[in-house]
């Protein structure tokens, strides 16, 4: 199966990686891209998050069949340590991370939203990031997406 992921091709081998397969293992097992976490394999903590078409998606669920042909964008190509994306940016100066195991799947979710909302109000922000973060720094969370909103043009002064 040929994927395209963070704009590069991968083919994973049809022997070793059956159709239904959730796209995390294969990202994480077969292709070693291991930025993206498993939290609780049901889809709802939003840990494994990574874009599909743009589209904050929980791959622990996703079958790898679901998304052939698709563009998947996971962590590592949000952005780059020379050129970290303003998102990642932001998340540094608001000090977001605490034990940073839910933060690239809200990065990649508070990615998806800004391309498809550029200037989000709270309310937005709240809807689109549902992902759960045990140390609880959702403020900071909402202060860096509009942070990084205003940095990508999209955002209002605070």
């Amino acid at each position: 199966m040929d994927l395209t992921i963070n704009g590069r091709q991968a083919t994973v081998d049809d022997a070793a990686v059956a159709p239904d397969m959730p796209l995390l293992w294969v990202l994480r097992d077969v292709l070693n891209l291991t930025g993206t976490k498993f939290g609780c394999g049901i889809a709802a903590c939003g840990a494994c998050t990574v874009q599909v078409d743009g589209q904050a998606v929980r791959s622990c669920v996703m079958p790898v069949a679901a998304v052939a042909g698709k563009q998947i964008r996971t962590i590592e190509g949000l952005g780059a340590a020379d050129a970290p994306h303003a998102l990642q940016q932001a998340w540094a100066a608001h000090n977001v991370p605490q034990c940073g195991y839910c933060q690239s799947g809200m990065l990649m979710a508070a990615a998806a939203l800004l391309q498809k909302t550029p200037n989000p109000s709270d309310a937005d922000i709240d809807a689109a990031i549902t992902n759960l973060c045990r140390c609880g720094t959702y403020p900071r969370v909402r202060a860096a997406i509009h942070a990084a909103a205003q940095a990508l043009g999209g955002g209002k002064k605070a």
